[in-house]
C-alpha cells in the first residue's frame, strides 16, 4: 500500500539565514496561507531548533536544517519510515553507509548524523530534518558525526538529493519501505521498555506499528509507548 496522499511535485524553497526554528516558521507560513504542499523552509542556522519532546537541536551554520510541508488529510504511522529511508539514501549517494535507530535517528558508525521530527498541523504534515554536514555538536547523551568527515558536500547538494529521495520513498509501496527499513534498522531483537516492562523489538508490521515480543505474547505499539 502506498502513502498516496503525498504526490510528486516541484518544491518551493523558502530560505532564511537564521531563524528560531524552521518547524515554527513552517507553521506560521501555513497559518498565513503563504506556504502549502511541497514547500520547504530552510535555514542556515537556528536559534531554537528542536527535536522530539522539544529537546534542543544545536543548529550552527554549515549544516542542513529544513522543514518540508506536505498536504496530508490524515496521520499515517508509515510515513516516518519512508522519511528515514530518504535521509539514509541521501547519505548513501555520498558513499556514506548509515543505519536507522527508531524512532528518528540516522547513525553512521553508531554516531548520530541526522534527526527527524514529524508534526501534523491542520491539513498538513511538517517533516523537519537536520543533517550534520560541516559541523557536529558535542552532546553528552550520544556521539555525533558529519558528512564532511567522509566527503566534502554543500548544503545545496544535500538538499537537492534529499528532495528527490523524499518523493521516491514517500511514494513507494510500503512493503518495499518496510523491507528496506528492517534491513537498515539497528536495535532489532534487543530489549526495550514498554509500559514499564521489558519487551523485545521485533520489527514493524504492514501498518507501521512496532511489533514487540513480551514473553510469549506479541503486541503492537505506536509512537511513544516504548523507550529504546
Amino acid at each position: 500500500m502506498k502513502m498516496g496522499y503525498i504526490k510528486l511535485a516541484l518544491y518551493k524553497v523558502i530560505s532564511f539565514d537564521k531563524i528560531p526554528s524552521t518547524q515554527t516558521m513552517a507553521q506560521d507560513l501555513i497559518s498565513e496561507h503563504r506556504a502549502g504542499d511541497h514547500t520547504v523552509v530552510v535555514a542556515a542556522a537556528q536559534s531554537a531548533g528542536r527535536g522530539r519532546f522539544r529537546r534542543k537541536w544545536v543548529s550552527h551554520h554549515g549544516n542542513l536544517y529544513a522543514s518540508f510541508i506536505y498536504g496530508c488529510e490524515e496521520r499515517d504511522a508509515r510515513l516516518s519510515y519512508a522519511i528515514a529511508l530518504a535521509v539514509a539514501d541521501t547519505l548513501f549517494s555520498f558513499g556514506i553507509v548509515p543505519t536507522i535507530k527508531w524512532p528518528n535517528d540516522i547513525l553512521v558508525d553508531n554516531k548520530k548524523i541526522s534527526g527527524i521530527l514529524i508534526e501534523y498541523y491542520g491539513r498538513f504534515v511538517i517533516v523537519g530534518i537536520g543533517i550534520n554536514i560541516a559541523t557536529n555538536p558535542t552532546v553528552a547523551e550520544y556521539k555525533t558525526t558529519k558528512i564532511n568527515d567522509f566527503i566534502m558536500a554543500s548544503e545545496k547538494d544535500v538538499l537537492s538529493r534529499l528532495m528527490k529521495n523524499l518523493d521516491k520513498w514517500i511514494n513507494a509501496d510500503f512493503a518495499v519501505v518496510r523491507s528496506r527499513w528492517m534491513s537498515m534498522a539497528t536495535g532489532l531483537n534487543t530489549p526495550v521498555k514498554y509500559r514499564g516492562a521489558t519487551a523485545e523489538l521485533i520489527g514493524i508490521n504492514e501498518s507501521g506499528a512496532l511489533v514487540l515480543r513480551c514473553g510469549t505474547r506479541y503486541v503492537l505499539a505506536y509512537g511513544d509507548e516504548i523507550i529504546v
